[in-house]
């Protein structure tokens, strides 16, 4: 039997992966993050299946579930919102699948970041103005950061920042990057990606705290600083240029070949 690590998604239900559902609805054991997944997504799992909200179980309670489920003969559906990859504890959970000898797999989800993305209507790679994007958090009440991880270091790239885990941090957010944005760069916050009762903030790094605490929002928010937000005037990217030669996928030159994945990558 195998344990699934199947990322939800932002917040909304129809979010979640083709395969991660049908993943979903083909396991006997589901545990679920339960303040942060949407229950809707409940709905999936087969009737008879068991139902365990981790939000409250330690680490090892939780890895107990999942073998004892395997030794049981169930698949397991691990749901963890946005994608597994980033901030989600999968990597300690398969350490310890991997001493106990039950096999897993991922399926990759929406990140909250790019629902963030969507929500404010932004593009998060721009020509000429920022090509790099660093997704962090802040060290507070948590594991410390690495050492040249902090938000200082991290700041002097001028990369668009995005920070996770760190609403109830903002006025730190921004006296640590004040010195290496400007007071009127522009920042963002995305609280509720993609739910009902999403809320979007706009407005300059300086009074990014102010506008947080004015809407009340203290956790499910990321947020965002950098020049990209409120790029407008820049180059037209060179993946569709009209002077960039296409080649046909056997090479010949002049055929029109505008996939991603195909094009020179230069920007």
């Amino acid at each position: 039997m195998t344990v699934h690590f199947i990322g939800a998604g932002p917040g909304a239900a129809d979010l979640i992966t083709l395969r991660g559902a049908r993943l979903l609805a083909s396991c006997g054991v589901c545990l679920y993050a339960g303040s942060l997944v949407p229950r809707e997504l409940l709905a999936e799992c087969p009737p008879d299946a068991r139902l365990v909200d981790t939000a409250r179980l330690t680490l090892d309670e939780i890895v107990a579930e999942m073998i004892a489920a395997h030794e049981a003969g169930h698949d397991v559906a691990r749901l963890h919102s946005g994608d597994p990859s980033i901030f989600s504890a999968v990597a300690e959970q398969m350490r310890r699948l991997d001493r106990a000898g039950v096999p897993y797999d991922i399926v990759p989800g929406v990140p909250a970041f790019a629902a963030a993305a969507a929500a404010l209507g932004r593009e998060l790679t721009v020509p000429t103005v920022g090509q790099t994007v660093v997704l962090t958090r802040v060290a507070q009440r948590a594991t410390p950061m690495p050492e040249g991880e902090d938000l200082a270091t991290l700041g002097r790239s001028g990369a668009l920042l995005v920070l996770h885990l760190a609403a109830r941090h903002a006025d730190r957010v921004v006296a640590e990057l004040l010195p290496h944005y400007g007071a009127d760069c522009p920042a963002a916050v995305v609280a509720m990606a993609s739910r009902p009762d999403e809320v979007v903030l706009r407005g300059p790094l300086a009074g990014i705290a102010d506008r947080l605490r004015e809407a009340g929002i203290t956790r499910t928010a990321v947020i965002m600083v950098g020049r990209v937000l409120g790029a407008a005037q820049f180059p037209d990217s060179y993946l569709y240029s009209a002077e960039r030669v296409r080649t046909d996928p056997c090479g010949t030159a002049g055929a029109a070949d505008t996939s991603d994945a195909a094009a020179d990558p230069a920007r």
